[in-house]
């Protein structure tokens, strides 16, 4: 149990230094760049830690200086959680290959693992606050314990999923990867407004750079918001704002050139991709009903689940009141997933059970 407790724990920081040692690295140029009032060191280290809690999707209270203002950062890019997660995967692996004979259970040791990650990012997120921006770290624990988990039965031997979450993730893979592509395209197409927002915000060469990594790390976040957009329920930029085919209400957006992609007006024949959705219902059905009624149900609850979760990942405040709604409406779009496809997969089975008697 010792060797396991060390070697976890040496590969934990191992992990963390993965990403630490980068984000430190961008810190350090922007620190350099745009200078700073106090010149302390500090700054850049502690903006390091909080680039790494951002990508665990950890939530930031903010007294947005010089007024001290409070502000919330909780609209954080999807995309980020990817960077921890193989991370943490890498480390798992090695810590693995050396405790090869040292372990009777790696369930065991995946979760002492996922446990010591979740400690230290609760360590660096309550050390790292100040006056100005604090981590909610009472929060990390719990994310980071998952994230770390989540990651560590995707290495080794990996666990078994049940057939009714494989369909449901089917179904999500599915509808994200058709919103990507749409997203993709949309840039192209506005590609005009895109390049406005961004040469107004004149990041240079460097900024320019770290500009399009976190808009390519918000690109699921996008694809999220384009789902919902599609399902009829549309989104939010800023407090008191929709953009959906049929209302639109749309104030001051953020300098985010992502934002570039968002429609100018009401677009009611994009309800039409509500049929994409019953399609969704009907692939579910059709994958599930080979295995029985009760796989079926099972997959739908887990398709739901993950509208629910999808919605809160893409959804949040960002840094001002002004902009307190970002994205979409969890329960809105999960009610909008939850009817349209339980439509197609209720029509699919009335279907299939009429042929087979």
């Amino acid at each position: 149990m010792q060797r396991v407790l060390s070697v976890s724990l040496s590969h934990v920081i191992r992990s963390a230094a993965f990403l630490l040692l980068p984000f430190s690295f961008i810190a350090l140029i922007a620190w350099a760049t745009a200078g700073s009032a106090s010149g302390s060191t500090t700054d850049p280290i502690r903006g390091a830690v909080w680039i790494w809690l951002g990508a665990h999707h950890l939530p930031f209270q903010l007294a947005l200086p010089p007024t001290g203002i409070a502000g919330y950062l909780t609209y954080l890019p999807i995309g980020g959680v990817v960077l921890p997660f193989i991370a943490i995967r890498s480390s798992f692996n090695r810590a693995i290959d050396r405790l090869q004979g040292d372990f009777h259970d790696i369930n065991g040791v995946r979760v002492i693992f996922s446990a010591l990650y979740a400690i230290l990012v609760t360590a660096l997120s309550f050390l790292s606050k100040s006056t100005a921006v604090s981590p909610q770290w009472y929060l990390a624990p719990l994310i980071a314990f998952l994230i770390a988990l989540i990651a560590t039965l995707t290495a080794g031997t990996r666990v078994a999923v049940s057939r009714p979450v494989r369909i449901a993730a089917r179904i999500w893979a599915l509808a994200i990867g058709v919103s990507l592509i749409a997203v993709m395209a949309l840039i192209f197409i506005n590609f005009s407004q895109v390049k406005d927002i961004t040469t107004t915000l004149q990041p240079g060469i460097f900024g320019g750079l770290l500009l399009l990594i976190l808009n390519v790390l918000y690109l699921p976040n996008a694809a999220v918001a384009l789902a919902s957009y599609f399902s009829g329920t549309g989104l939010a930029v800023g407090a008191g704002t929709l953009v959906s085919p049929l209302w639109y209400h749309l104030g001051q957006i953020p300098a985010l050139p992502l934002l570039g992609i968002l429609p100018t007006g009401k677009q009611p024949f994009a309800l039409v991709a509500i049929i994409g959705f019953i399609g969704l219902g009907v692939l579910l059905a059709r994958w599930s009903l080979a295995y029985g009624i009760q796989v079926l149900i099972q997959s739908y609850i887990f398709t739901v689940v993950g509208a629910v979760l999808l919605g809160y990942l893409a959804s949040g405040s960002l840094i001002t009141s002004e902009m307190g709604a970002m994205g979409v409406s969890i329960w809105k779009f999960a009610l909008s997933v939850a009817v349209e496809i339980g439509i197609g997969a209720a029509a699919t089975a009335f279907v299939m059970n009429r042929n087979n008697r």
